[in-house]
């Protein structure tokens, strides 16, 4: 069985973001702008995902 992954990039900086928010990125693995992961597609990413998606671009 194939298993699905998501691509995030942090697209803006998370300066006006929350500690809740910050913390949520960084365990996103993401550190720096323009950054890209590739993480998989599990209820757990992807709920992390729906609560910042104003910094990030999903592919």
């Amino acid at each position: 069985m194939e298993s699905k992954t998501v691509t995030v990039k942090l697209i803006k900086s998370s300066i006006g973001a929350t500690v809740r928010q910050k913390r949520t990125i960084h365990a996103l693995g993401l550190r720096r702008m323009q950054q890209e992961v590739t993480l998989p597609a599990n209820p757990a990413i992807l709920g992390m995902i729906k609560k910042v998606e104003r910094w990030l671009e999903v592919k």
